[in-house]
């Protein structure tokens, strides 16, 4: 729907010198943040590069490596499930591969077929379907030539199918929450076979896309979904720390303040809430490492972000607060109206898309002070991504690329 010191993240991440790809859910660090500069702050005639239309219909972020976007859609007529490749500067489709082909899942009314968003290497795309009741997970060159397909499990959800694959070091990473026999699976990105799987507890449907980092001195994967809040090494699967609830269904990733070095839960269904967790504990911490909790602001689908000390968030129904990270005390709230995008950060500042296609940029701090505000004249409900001044958004018929590609930050 859902940013390191480690060798292993080299591929994906680059020094604050160089500029940044958005190869996955939530960009480089999966939390939403670009290291870039000089992004336009209005969408209009003078900030709109282009505007295609796309086939068929898709919630997933689209990605970018240097000069390629990708994106993917669901065709109802055929029923065909595809990737798209296109060109950076222009949006001029390159060429566009069917994944699979098979009966359409039943969804939920704001979900689509096409909610995955794909993960990018440089060298490969990755992308998630259900075919069924089984996960597909496939790897593409960047001629559009498939390299693998695998199945590694089951999938049975009323709300339809949403597991964006992440990438850590040789791997392919996928949450498959569902309700049945829950599982995490971490396959090898050069031929996909899998490389170690987590069983998941209580069996219950969410669609959490991990967070991974170097966190308390240790490397974390961390998720909320099936009734927990858990950490995992990511190298081999292994639980590191796990919060019993505090409800059944998640959606939005978690976020990670370095300030106050907290991380920053929000759900879901059928209850309510926030949590600020500390990040060092070993084993069952629900009683001892809730630094923070509250009822008030709670996602369940967007995904917050962490800015210099303050943790922001809009709730579906497009009321956004930003709050002290360390504290808990709120700063301001503020109506947006229907709001299902992530938000994401750039230059110190934090942009909101809501489902009609307003766009805000918001500096955080004490006060609300809105920046810029304009129109896409389109419904929004994939999150946007950034790189080197330009930001592309998925609308429901198109995809728009606002800004122009700043060789200040180009430079390699």
């Amino acid at each position: 729907m859902q940013c390191l010191s480690l060798i292993g993240f080299s591929v994906l991440t680059l020094s604050t010198a160089y500029a940044e790809n958005w190869p996955q859910w939530r960009g480089n660090r999966l939390d939403g943040s670009s290291l870039d500069h000089g992004f336009p702050q209005e969408a209009n005639e003078k900030t709109e590069a282009w505007r295609v239309t796309l086939p068929g219909l898709g919630h997933a972020s689209p990605i970018l490596w240097e000069d390629r976007l990708f994106a993917v859609a669901a065709i109802s007529e055929s029923q065909e499930r595809v990737l798209l490749s296109l060109d950076r500067a222009t949006g001029r489709m390159l060429w566009q591969k069917t994944v699979i082909k098979s009966a359409l899942e039943m969804t939920h009314r704001l979900n689509s077929h096409a909610s995955s968003t794909p993960a990018t290497d440089g060298e490969r795309v990755f992308t998630a379907f259900l075919d069924g009741k089984t996960v597909v997970i496939s790897a593409h060159d960047f001629s559009g030539n498939q390299v693998w397909q695998v199945r590694p499990g089951v999938f049975a959800s009323k709300h339809g199918f949403c597991s964006s694959p992440i990438l850590f070091e040789d791997k392919v990473i996928v949450n498959c929450d569902h309700d049945g026999p829950g599982y995490i699976v971490a396959l090898a990105r050069a031929d996909g076979r899998q490389l170690w799987r987590i069983e998941r507890p209580y069996q219950t449907r969410s669609y959490c896309v991990p967070l991974i980092k170097e966190i308390s001195g240790r490397t974390q994967m961390v998720l909320s979904g099936s009734k927990c809040v858990t950490s995992y090494n990511p190298n081999d699967g292994r639980l590191l720390w796990m919060i019993d609830g505090p409800t059944e269904q998640f959606v939005a990733s978690i976020v990670h303040d370095e300030k106050s070095n907290l991380l920053f839960m929000s759900g879901g269904f059928p209850e309510h809430h926030i949590l600020a967790i500390k990040p060092d504990g070993i084993g069952n911490v629900t009683d001892t490492h809730v630094q923070w909790r509250t009822n008030k602001g709670v996602s369940y689908v967007p995904s917050p972000i962490c800015e210099k000390g303050w943790f922001l968030i809009v709730s579906d129904s497009g009321i956004a607060h930003c709050f002290d990270a360390a504290t808990g005390e709120i700063a301001w709230e503020e109506r947006m109206k229907e709001h299902h995008a992530s938000l994401v950060s750039a230059d110190g500042q934090v942009y909101f898309i809501n489902d009609f296609g307003t766009l805000r940029v918001i500096k955080p701090g004490k006060d609300y002070k809105l920046t810029a505000e304009s129109e896409l004249k389109e419904k929004v409900f994939a999150s946007p991504a950034l790189s080197e001044g330009q930001i592309f958004i998925r609308t429901e018929q198109s995809l728009i690329c606002l800004g122009k590609r700043l060789p200040q930050t180009a430079a390699r």
